[in-house]
């Protein structure tokens, strides 16, 4: 940021105290000063201004007055940045920018255009490569800008990018579309990029530029058709391959055209072609003085020189991009068959058929067709399956039942012919984008895309200065528009605010206005009933292009009509106010206003024969078919190689060839949007054909990331900037003022149209958007990426957590960043996924970010530039090693380089080598050859797979599209089928009503017939007066005329009050309506009041949003300030410390001068002493050398003594010759000594490691081991006491069940007994019962039978019988037992079962654990080998460090001798020197023995080091030793342990003995048991058999008796009384018997039919026994207490298989 100087600070306080304001009005706004309004008395509502221009004090509305901003704003590169954001502010900022010729400036995230009347020169390469790579904040607005913020965006989020661009037409939309381009494939592609490049772009542009483009009244150059343009980008950012589609095409411009506009481009380029062997080929050597496609040859000279390079630039463009010239040649033969139509002309009136047969006669030939067959093909529409019929839906249509012999839709001959020429072009046009496409495409893999949408602009004749109404296709375009400026509302308004609602952050946008699509919905609003073909109207609202499709099929259907329909739908109703209808009439007939661009760019058009446009025309659907089947080779292989192909979807959409994945993609969208519901259905409707192309478009481009591009035209010819109708509103405010309009811009200024430019921002709503886009949290990002990405900010955290800790609560992380970011608190806000920003202060923490990057990696490469460093350092000293070495090498190889031998072996091992290295190289080439091969077949294989794939993922999509097609299809279908059936239902529905009325109002008709049959015929008789009774008549007659009298009394009576109440109607009517007029006036000025309040509101709010937002300005800027107060304070404090330290380092260093000065005066003084001794010394050598004169004379004196001492020195020589080559041995052997010394420390280094990671290894293991052997341990000690507790409960459990057994089997044995020697009883005592019955029936046979016998006979049986039901009753409770033993048995098994398998599974854990601990033993074993591995090898170590030692002390003594030697030497040197021999020799002498003594100390310290690794190889084996006792140690534990888990698996085993053993006996005791109830129960039988026969055999002796005494009952009468007591006795035993037998007569019978023995009644078990028995005191006294049960004992075959037993 600059910083401001004084004079300008200044000025802004002076401009903002002057409150200047900017005062609107019709031509524009004007500078002006606002008065202060405390000194004034003004009205309500009014403000006094100061013009600045001219000082005119005007009395103005507040709404036409806003604030102005400072100087310092007027060039602001961002409109968003402005302090005030009005539109006068954002006008004039425009204007000076223009003025400035600065055409670009930025409109909050959208970039605004304003096209320049010249081309400026700021689009050169250069200019290119300084936006390259930049990012938009240091971008200056520029259309390069929005190419690489947008090229960066996809690379870096690795998606698709889409750029629009919105505004009128003549705007610059396609050359900013050229721009674009050329700068993605200048910086995207390379060099030898051949897919796309700016040749090939710039050959496209001219292509498209020439079949694509017309002049028009608002454009010299406009585009006629919409492009997306799509450049698919690989990994690396390069563009891999490119596409275009194409849609909305005007074909029929070909054939016709609005007035003063002309044909493509191409035409007139083609006719100005300076190839004379072309021009004779297309035969336009003579053209046709008249056309009726208006397609002449340009007039001027320079225009046909211009058209002829044009032509020939076009030619060199498809040459570039691979059109083949037999390709040229086929297109240039279309277009003069086109031509050639327009001159053959077709007739008026008559026969349809050409005018001029010689130009129809050209046409054909070029076309490679008859003349009868073009002629046909335009004129008569006479195919096979009706394929020219027009089919909106799937079901014919009334209208189209007339149609179906094939004379097709009713059209003149010229409607015929201009529908040949527009499908022609249409092919023409289509093909060469397939083929541009071809030329375009890649077999390379893309990863995104980016997409540049070029569509025509808004079209408005009266803009361009022309009085006619626009066109179908004008329509067409400007829907277009409309729905991308709908596109840029959603993305820009309503997505952000549904953001904003998601993340729950609350944001105010109360002064933004709501979106009104009022005309879109006029053009394309389907209706509900919209698959019905149906000629009933419904009341529905439906767009324009619905109502068009309707109209068509209504026979006689106008254009009245249609905007009729249509004005009922969206034109202004009664009591809507101005504004809120998007369609006004025109004065004009046929025309109509429509409001386009939110109401203020308001459109007039022409619906003149919109309704024949929506008819298919025969014609244009035979134009393929006529060059597909061409006799011209070089036309009919065009079309038909893309008759099979989908490059045009439904006759709209071009290019969908797909050449990458991304293109497949994209076609895809856009053929399932015209598949999908109601467009499967009418996607071969010409007018719903223009809505899906645009919903295609739209859908295509959804889906990536949109960059907007706003193009304003600054000045318009004829531009009126309100409708021309009286009803029609006006762009600007109803109190604008009018003032002169000349006088504010700034002399030098380009001039712009202020009107026009106001309506163009607001119609973009470019305001509403800025300020959404200040007060809006525009930048985003989620919490995870915001907190990866700037991280790097803040160090502290990234220590304090680690690089890779994983967080768990990302918005608590990103909020401690952001607070040691140090952000201000309203620049920021947290949302439930994501982190929101104000504009600016992402890019703020990028720079930032990019700051700490680019320092941290300096910091890195300074650590890689030393790590460099000091390995370049390493390697010179291994270099300088090497060197050494080789010296070494050399020196030996001098030695041994004459010896034969050696001479042998360097000529022999070169051949050896070179027989080895050929063949080697033999066998690499066969192998390379071989992988060559195998290369090249799989590149081979690769290929075709890729080929293979392509065109199976090519027929992958088009079947899928297909299906599809199909599947939507059906769909619709049945849609279809609903929908008619539902309005064929309701049309039943409405048809029975109506029966019903029509019924009833029959039946009232015929009631009134009588009613009028009566009445004439009373009229008859009265006229005729044949009556015959005439008192009868006279009556009849009186009553009549009475009724007639009552009538019209009653007639005139009704009428006055009629009249009277329609006199008060109308005068309440009158006061309704006074009321209702001032109640609407009421209305009308609170509205106005309203809306001035609310414009008011608006202006405050937007005025108070600014103020804030410059307040939070001023606090991020003083926020920032104290930030770098901060930083000053911190560094000012470092700068402080810094000096101070510099201060004491100044201070230091003095006092090492002034001691480094005293240092140099005794050096001084010492060097002086040191010349007198040199002095002193050369006065000695002065008088030695006169001495050695003297000795030199005394030679013949002491030459033997000198011959001795030459001697002795070379004896010196020889042994410090010997001494050194000793020493180089000693050297050598020391070096090789320190080598085996660090090849060893390095063995037991690594050794001592490899031991130690195995140890710890194990250790873990074992630990693991151990800890899962106690825990398996525990879990076993746990399961055998609950095995343990199992089993003694089990013991105890059977130790009662035994006891229980013990008791009942005694219980059971003693009951058999008892009850066995009861029945036993019992059946002696009925054996005798039978025998005295026997014996009494005898007796009473012989004599009368005495009733005290009966009486014993009946206590006997009853007392059998309750002995039978006792031990009935025992054998009950026996059985009970034995069920409940059965039972505690099988509990038994199931506990057995049940410790079979817990020892089963103990059995397996001992095993598992009996595995581990083997393994276990195996790792120790395998430890113990490597322990003694590791002690034999420490053991050989040793070895060697006793040779070491030896080797030492070797050395020692040597040193030791040397050192005598050294000595002997030094007194011989003594000697020498005091012979006064050569100083020479003895200095030489002395270095020797000094370097000696260097190598003695050298052997002193390696003996030191391997003393030291002596001892730490003693502690090594130390600690290993201790580390094997440990192991030992824990080995033992481990087998105690395992002894004890096998001591108590051994009990567990015994007590399972144990266990089963007692199991055995109790089921013996059981079988045992078992076979005495079997026993039992076999004597229960036989004795309930005896019983049985007992009981038949009462039987009978009960009917005998019963006989015997029926036969004797007189004799008992007729008895003596002296025998009476006799006779009483017997009596009462007869009648117990009786009473006994007839109580026991039905379960005898039932025992008898059964073969069962039934209980009797309770009351025989208590019946006590007769007094006088004999057997009473044998029975048990508590037999009677027993309970009582009821079963069946024996069957019939079982009492008779019983033999019975007698008495003897």
């Amino acid at each position: 940021m600059r910083v401001k100087t004084e004079e300008q600070i200044a000025a802004e306080e002076a401009w903002y105290e002057t409150e200047k304001v900017w005062l609107v009005h019709k031509d524009g706004f004007s500078l002006a000063s606002q008065l202060k309004s405390e000194e004034l008395s003004l009205p309500e509502g009014k403000v006094r201004v100061k013009l600045d221009h001219d000082g005119a004090i005007l009395d103005v509305d507040e709404d036409d007055v806003e604030k102005a901003n400072a100087p310092s704003c007027d060039r602001l590169e961002d409109l968003a940045s402005l302090v005030y954001l009005n539109e006068s502010s954002v006008l004039h900022t425009l204007r000076q920018r223009y003025g400035a010729s600065l055409l670009y400036t930025y409109a909050g995230p959208s970039l605004l255009v304003l096209s320049p009347r010249g081309a400026p020169a700021v689009y050169s390469e250069k200019v290119m490569h300084m936006f390259k790579g930049c990012r938009r904040e240091d971008m200056a607005p520029h259309i390069y800008a929005v190419a690489q913020n947008a090229y960066r965006a996809m690379l870096m989020s690795r998606q698709d990018q889409s750029i629009i661009l919105l505004g009128s037409s003549g705007s610059g939309k396609t050359t900013s579309c050229q721009h674009l381009v050329q700068y993605l494939a200048t910086i995207a592609g390379t060099s030898g990029n051949k897919v796309f490049s700016v040749e090939k772009w710039q050959a496209l542009y001219t292509l498209l530029e020439a079949f694509g483009n017309s002049p028009t009244i608002m454009n010299g150059n406009a585009t006629r058709f919409s492009q997306i343009l799509s450049l698919d980008f690989d990994q690396a950012g390069q563009v891999a391959s490119a596409s275009i589609q194409t849609m909305l095409l005007e074909k029929l411009r070909v054939a016709r055209r609005p007035a003063s506009e002309a044909t493509f481009n191409i035409f007139y380029y083609l006719l100005a072609c300076g190839d004379g062997t072309l021009r004779t080929e297309l035969h336009l050597n003579h053209l046709a003085e008249n056309n009726v496609f208006g397609i002449v040859p340009l007039a001027k000279p320079e225009e046909k020189q211009k058209a002829a390079q044009q032509f020939s630039k076009l030619q060199t463009a498809m040459k570039v991009l691979g059109i083949s010239p037999d390709e040229q040649k086929a297109c240039w033969l279309i277009l003069a068959a086109i031509y050639h139509l327009g001159a053959a002309g077709a007739t008026k009136a008559g026969r349809k058929q050409f005018a001029r047969h010689e130009w129809a006669q050209k046409a054909a030939y070029l076309l490679g067709c008859s003349l009868e067959e073009l002629s046909s093909a335009i004129f008569k529409h006479q195919h096979k399956g009706g394929t020219l019929q027009r089919s909106t839906s799937f079901r014919q249509g009334p209208e189209e039942s007339g149609l179906g012999d094939g004379t097709g839709p009713k059209l003149s001959a010229l409607e015929c012919l201009e529908g040949m020429a527009s499908g022609l072009y249409s092919e023409l046009f289509t093909l060469l984008v397939s083929l541009v496409n071809r030329a375009l495409k890649s077999s390379q893999h893309s990863l995104c895309s980016m997409m540049i949408v070029d569509t025509p602009g808004f079209q408005n004749p009266e803009q361009g200065g022309s009085a006619r109404g626009a066109s179908f296709e004008e329509l067409c375009h400007n829907y277009a528009q409309d729905r991308l400026q709908r596109l840029f509302h959603e993305r820009t308004f309503v997505q952000e605010l549904e953001r904003y609602k998601e993340e729950n952050i609350e944001l105010a946008f109360d002064d933004l206005e709501p979106a009104t699509d009022d005309s879109v919905a006029a053009v394309d609003q389907a209706s509900h009933q919209s698959l019905v073909r149906s000629l009933a109207r419904t009341d529905e609202a439906r767009g324009l292009l619905w109502l068009l499709e309707e109209e068509a099929l209504v026979p006689g259907a106008t254009e009245d009509a249609l905007l009729e329909r249509l004005f009922s739908y969206y034109g202004p109703q009664e009591g809507d106010k101005k504004g809120q209808s998007p369609l006004l009439r025109s004065s004009k007939p046929h025309h109509f206003l429509l409001g386009h661009s939110h109401g203020t760019n308001w459109v007039e058009y022409n619906v003149a024969g919109w309704l024949s446009y929506t008819k298919q025309n025969p014609a244009t659907q035979n134009a393929p078919r006529l060059l597909q089947d061409s006799q011209k080779k070089i036309i009919s292989n065009l079309f038909l190689g893309r008759a099979g192909s989908a490059t045009v979807l439904s006759g709209s959409i071009a290019g969908l060839e797909g050449g990458s994945q991304l293109a497949l993609r994209r076609a895809t969208s856009m053929r399932k949007t015209f598949t999908t519901g109601m467009a499967a259905v009418k996607k071969k409707s010409l007018c719903i054909q223009i809505k899906l192309q645009v919903d295609a478009l739209i859908d295509t481009i959804k889906k990536s990331k949109l960059h907007f591009v706003h193009c304003f035209l600054p000045v318009a010819e004829g531009w009126a900037g309100e409708p021309r109708s009286a009803s029609s509103r006006r762009v600007s405010s109803s109190s604008e003022l009018d003032l002169p309009s000349g006088d504010h811009c700034e002399a030098g200024l380009l001039q712009l149209d202020v009107p026009l430019l106001r309506a163009q921002l607001r119609g973009s709503r470019l305001l509403d958007a800025m300020r959404m886009y200040r007060q809006g949290y525009p930048d985003h990002m989620v919490f995870s990426e915001f907190r990866r990405r700037f991280d790097v900010l803040a160090p502290h955290l990234t220590k304090k957590h680690g690089r890779n800790y994983i967080v768990v609560d990302e918005r608590r992380a990103v909020e401690e960043l952001l607070e040691s970011l140090d952000l201000e608190k309203s620049s920021c806000c947290m949302g439930l996924s994501r982190v929101f920003f104000r504009a600016g202060t992402l890019a703020r923490l990028e720079e930032q970010r990019d700051d700490q990057t680019s320092r941290n990696l300096t910091l890195f490469q300074a650590a890689c530039r030393g790590f460099l460093a000091r390995q370049h350092f390493k390697k010179r000293k291994i270099q300088d090693l090497a060197i050494r070495c080789v010296q070494k090498n050399i020196k030996k190889n001098k030695g041994v380089k004459d010896w034969p031998w050696w001479k042998l072996f360097t000529t022999v091992r070169p051949l050896i080598e070179v027989q080895l290295s050929e063949e080697q190289i033999r066998n690499r080439d066969e192998e390379i050859q071989q992988l060559r091969s195998k290369l090249e077949k799989v590149e081979k294989e690769r290929n075709e797979l890729r080929l293979n794939s392509d065109r199976l993922e090519t027929r992958i999509s088009e079947l899928t599209s297909e299906l599809t097609d199909e599947r939507n299809t059906g769909e619709s279908a049945s849609q279809l089928l609903d929908a008619e059936t539902a309005e064929r239902l309701r049309a039943e529905k409405e048809m029975k009503e109506l029966q019903t009325q029509y019924d009833a109002l029959k039946k009232q008709m015929e009631v009134m017939e009588m009613e009028v049959m009566e009445a004439r015929l009373i009229r008859a008789a009265e006229i005729n007066g044949e009556v015959d009774d005439d008192d009868t008549g006279g009556e009849w007659r009186l009553k009549y005329e009475r009724a007639v009298r009552e009538v019209d009394f009653t007639k005139k009576r009704l009428q006055q009050e009629f009249e009277d109440k329609l006199e008060v109607e109308q005068q309440n009517k009158r006061q309704l309506e006074r009321r209702l007029g001032d109640l609407q006036a009421d209305s009308d000025e609170s509205q106005r009041a309203l809306q001035q309040l609310k414009k008011k509101c608006q202006r405050l709010t937007a005025e108070l949003q600014d103020t804030k937002l410059h307040l939070e300005g001023q606090q991020v800027r003083n926020h920032e300030l104290e930030k770098k107060q901060r930083r000053f304070d911190s560094e000012l404090s470092q700068a402080h410390e810094e000096a101070q330290r510099e201060k004491l380092q100044r201070e230091k260093l003095q006092r090492e001068k002034d001691m480094l000065l005293a240092e140099a005066f005794s050096l001084k003084q010492q060097l002086e002493e040191k010349d007198m001794d040199i002095a002193g010394f050369t006065q000695k050598v002065v008088s030695l050398e006169a001495e050695l004169q003297d000795i030199s004379s005394q030679e013949s004196k002491d030459e033997a003594s000198l011959a001795k001492v030459k001697k002795q020195l070379r004896d010196l020589e020889a042994k410090v010759k010997d001494q050194e080559e000793e020493l180089d041995e000693q050297a050598g052997t020391i070096q090789m000594l320190e080598q085996a010394k660090l090849r060893l420390e390095m063995e037991m280094e690594r050794m001592r490691q490899t031991h130690s990671k195995e140890m710890e290894s194990r250790d873990e293991e074992v630990e693991e081991a151990r800890q899962s052997c106690q825990k398996k341990l525990k879990q076993m000690e746990v399961q055998l006491e609950e095995e343990y507790e199992d089993k003694q409960k089990v013991l105890r459990e059977k130790r009662e069940l035994e006891s229980k057994l013990t008791t009942l089997s005694d219980q059971v044995n003693q009951r058999d007994f008892e009850s066995e020697k009861r029945l036993r009883k019992d059946l002696k005592r009925t054996k005798a019962l039978l025998a005295d019955a026997q014996i009494m029936l005898d007796h009473l046979k012989n004599n009368a039978p005495s009733k005290r016998e009966i009486a014993q006979l009946k206590n006997q049986l009853e007392e059998s019988e309750f002995t039978c039901a006792a031990a009935v009753k025992a054998r009950k409770a026996m059985e009970v037992e034995i069920e409940d033993l059965h039972l505690q048995i099988d509990d038994i098994a199931k506990a057995k079962t049940a410790l079979e398998e817990q020892l089963s599974r103990l059995q397996r854990e001992k095993n598992e654990i009996q595995n581990r601990l083997e393994e276990d033993q195996e790792d120790m074993n395998e430890l113990m080998k490597k322990h003694k591995a590791a002690v034999a090898q420490a053991s050989r170590d040793l070895a060697q460090m006793n040779d070491l030692q030896a080797q030492l002390e070797e050395a020692n003594k040597e040193k030791q001798e040397l050192q005598e030697k050294l000595q002997t030497l030094q007194s011989q040197v003594e000697f020498l020197e005091q012979s006064m021999v050569d100083k020479s020799l003895v200095s030489r002498q002395e270095a020797k023995i000094r370097e000696l003594e260097t190598r003695l100390e050298f052997e002193r310290t390696q003996v030191k080091r391997l003393e030291s690794l002596a001892s730490r190889l003693k502690e090594n084996m130390e600690k290993l030793t201790e580390e094997r006792d440990q192991r030992i140690a824990a080995e033992n534990r481990e087998k105690e342990q395992n002894k004890r888990l096998q001591r108590q698996l051994r009990d567990t085993k015994e007590e399972m003995g144990e266990l089963a053993r007692k199991e055995a006996e109790a089921s013996r005791k059981k079988h045992e048991l078992e076979m005495d109830l079997e026993s039992l129960e076999a004597a229960n039988q036989s004795l309930q058999a005896d019983l049985k026969l007992a009981f038949k055999r009462i039987g009978d002796l009960q009917a005998a008796i019963e006989d015997e005494m029926e036969s004797d009952e007189n004799e008992d009468l007729i008895n003596s009384e002296g025998e009476s007591d006799v006779d009483s006795e017997l009596e009462d035993r007869v009648d117990g018997v009786k009473s006994w037998l007839s109580k026991n007569k039905g379960p005898s019978k039932a025992a008898s039919d059964d073969g069962s023995l039934k209980s009797s009644s309770p009351t025989s078990y208590w019946k006590s026994p007769a007094p006088d028995r004999s057997d009473d005191e044998h029975d048990p006294p508590d037999s009677t207490a027993r309970p009582r049960y009821s079963h069946n004992y024996l069957s019939d075959s079982d009492t008779e298989a019983k033999p019975m037993e007698t008495n003897p």
